[in-house]
C-alpha cells in the first residue's frame, strides 16, 4: 500500500489539456476520447456519491483501471473484451462499441434495494422470490435484475427480462447470450475472489456489439460496480441476522449521511483525511482481489497526460 499523501490526485482532463478538434466525454469518474472505431478510456481519481462528483481520491483511478484490467484478462476467454491496449496505468484503448442500453446486474444473494423490494411484497426486476427469505440470504442460483441505462443524472429504473424483450431494444438471442454470458462471468468472479477469502455479493456488467460480436465492456468486479464481503464472518453474521463485513466504497457515503447529507444542497467540506481513508480502502480492495501489493506504476499527473496526449496525436497525424 502507498501512503495517500504522497500521491498527486488526477482530477481528469479539461479543454485547455487537449488538442483543438479533441472530441471526449467526461463523466463522474471517467474521460473518454473518440477515435473513430477506439476509444481511449481514461480513469480519473474523481469520487462520485449522491449523484455529484465530490472530490478527489489519491490512487483510485489507477486501482479502478488496473483492477478491471485484471479482471479482463482473466474472463476474455468466457467472451470477448473490449480492451485493446493498456496504454498508461490509468487509460485503456478500447474498442467502440455498440452499446447495449441495459445494465446487466447479477445478484447471489437477498440485500441491497433486492431485499428493499422483497421487504415490499414486489418482484424483483420481475422475479418473484419465495416466502420467508431473509436479510443476507444466499440464492439458491444467481439471479439477474436488470436496469435500464439512463441519462447522466437520471436514476436507472428496473426492468425485468419480458420488459426488455417487449421493448425490442434486445432480441431473445442476443438477450439469452447476454444472459449466459453474465452468469458465467459471475461464478467467475465469484470463484476467484472466493480464493482470498471473499464473497462476490453483486455487480453489474455493461455489453456491447463490435464485428456482430457480443463484448464485455466498462469496468468489472471493482469496488464500484461490485459489493464484497469478507467471507470469514459471513456465517456467524447471517445468523445473527448484523449486517456483513463489507470491502467497498461505501465509506464516503456513510460518513457524508453522517453529517445528514444526503445528496441535496451543498455538501459539507470534507477533510483531507476522509479522502485519504478512501484511497487505503480501495489500495485494500485492489491487493485483497487479485492478491498482489499495490505499488503505483504512475510517474505522476503530467506524465499520464502526455503519454495520452502523444497518444492522440499520433492518431491525428495518421489520419491526415
Amino acid at each position: 500500500m502507498v501512503e495517500p499523501s504522497k500521491a498527486e490526485p488526477f482530477a481528469g482532463y479539461d479543454d485547455s489539456d487537449l488538442p483543438s478538434g479533441t472530441t471526449y466525454s467526461r463523466g463522474k469518474v471517467r474521460d473518454i476520447f473518440d477515435l473513430d472505431d477506439e476509444l481511449i478510456i481514461s480513469t480519473s481519481d474523481r469520487i462520485s456519491a449522491f449523484d455529484q462528483i465530490l472530490g478527489v481520491v489519491p490512487f483510485k483511478g489507477e486501482v479502478l483501471n488496473r483492477l478491471s484490467v485484471f479482471w479482463l484478462e482473466h474472463t476474455n476467454d468466457i467472451l470477448p473484451n473490449h480492451h485493446v491496449a493498456t496504454l498508461s496505468p490509468r487509460s485503456i484503448v478500447a474498442t467502440k462499441c455498440q452499446v447495449i442500453p441495459i445494465e446487466v446486474v447479477v445478484r447471489g444473494y437477498l440485500t441491497g434495494s433486492a431485499w428493499r423490494d422483497y421487504q415490499a411484497r414486489r418482484p424483483v426486476s420481475g422475479i418473484s422470490l419465495p416466502e420467508g427469505m431473509r436479510f443476507n440470504e444466499r440464492f439458491p442460483e444467481p439471479i439477474i435484475t436488470p436496469s435500464t441505462k439512463e441519462a447522466d443524472g437520471m436514476h436507472d429504473v428496473p426492468c425485468s427480462r419480458e420488459d426488455i424483450l417487449a421493448s425490442g431494444v434486445v432480441d431473445e438471442e442476443l438477450w439469452t447470450q447476454v444472459e449466459g454470458a453474465a452468469l458465467a462471468l459471475f461464478a467467475r468472479g465469484q470463484r476467484v475472489v472466493a480464493e482470498r477469502g471473499l464473497i462476490l455479493v453483486d455487480t453489474k456488467y455493461e455489453f456491447g456489439i463490435a464485428d456482430d460480436t457480443l463484448h464485455l465492456i466498462d469496468e468489472i468486479h471493482t469496488p464500484d460496480s461490485s459489493r464484497f464481503w469478507y467471507a470469514d464472518t459471513y456465517d456467524s453474521l447471517f445468523a445473527a441476522g448484523e449486517k456483513q463485513r463489507k470491502l467497498d466504497k461505501e465509506y464516503l457515503r456513510q460518513w457524508l449521511m453522517e453529517q445528514s447529507y444526503t445528496g441535496d444542497g451543498a455538501p459539507p467540506e470534507i477533510p483531507d483525511e476522509i479522502f485519504a481513508e478512501v484511497s487505503r480502502r480501495y489500495q485494500t480492495a485492489f491487493e485483497t482481489i487479485t492478491g498482489r501489493e499495490f505499488r503505483t506504476q504512475s510517474s505522476g499527473v503530467e506524465a499520464e497526460k502526455r503519454k495520452l496526449l502523444s497518444f492522440l496525436e499520433e492518431r491525428q497525424d495518421d489520419g491526415e
